[in-house]
């Protein structure tokens, strides 16, 4: 009888054992994690310009002027593998991004333009990009200047070795199909993701961690205003460096109804 208690005992215990370890593993972080609701994806890999250079910005009489230095890019013409990006492109081909002290950017299809810079400092940063507006990310094809402006003209450039997170996309207005698929990208200087760096990407209120630069499809946007706040982190706390964090909103909407 004495064995039979004691295995009964046994029994009893193991059961309540097995039942209090179920539900602690039930409990744990990654079972109780809540899905995202909108989903990040890295782009593939795109057509690759190593070649390309930007060099010598000049601002003068209210003209910029860039020297493009390139046997594989071209400015205003289609990026070879637009078509398989399933993304929103520009029938206008490859350009300049122009971004002014982390403004939207102005997209510039030849090297030289008349554009509006007012007087005073700012931080300048031009890239070249692709016809889906994706930037080449090389140290070629970038310029990256503080500039002080007087009378429509530079009267003075310094360098900076600011860690700087710029945003580019995404930007105004997609409809139709450019809705399934929305890019973000956005241009490092002076600093690389890795060693505690990373990118915190919030959407719509949701965050998002970031920690290899390059594009990614969003997918699960609403239709209507949404928002993207990115700011450049280190171990888990923002930077304290110019311009950072920023904020851009862009709008998603569906097919136009057909006239009748």
């Amino acid at each position: 009888m004495k064995n039979l208690a004691h295995l009964f005992l046994f029994t009893l215990t193991l059961f309540f054992g097995c039942k209090e370890e179920q539900k602690t593993i039930s409990t744990t972080p990654e079972l109780a994690k809540v899905d995202k609701l909108f989903k990040l994806t890295p782009f593939e890999a795109s057509e690759d310009f190593p070649d390309a250079k930007l060099k010598n910005m000049t601002y003068v009489d209210g003209q910029v002027n860039f020297d493009v230095i390139s046997e594989s890019y071209k400015l205003g013409v289609q990026t070879p593998d637009a078509a398989s990006k399933m993304c929103a492109n520009s029938g206008e081909g490859q350009h300049i991004h122009l971004i002014i002290d982390n403004e939207p950017y102005a997209a510039k299809y030849t090297s030289s333009f008349e554009y509006d810079i007012p007087d005073g400092e700012h931080t300048v940063l031009a890239f070249l990009s692709r016809s889906y507006h994706e930037s080449i990310k090389t140290n070629d094809a970038n310029i990256l200047t503080k500039i002080l402006v007087k009378n429509k003209s530079i009267s003075a450039t310094y360098g900076t070795d600011a860690r700087i997170l710029t945003y580019s996309r995404p930007k105004g207005t997609y409809i139709g199909d450019d809705t399934k698929k929305v890019m973000l990208d956005f241009y490092l200087s002076n600093v690389s993701l890795g060693d505690g760096y990373t990118v915190d990407a919030n959407i719509n209120g949701e965050s998002h961690e970031i920690d290899n630069w390059q594009p990614y499809y969003i997918e699960g946007l609403p239709m209507g205003e949404n928002t993207i706040k990115l700011t450049l982190m280190k171990d888990g706390e923002p930077v304290f460096t110019p311009l950072n964090p920023v904020t851009r909103t862009f709008t998603l909407k569906r097919n136009p109804e057909p006239e009748n």
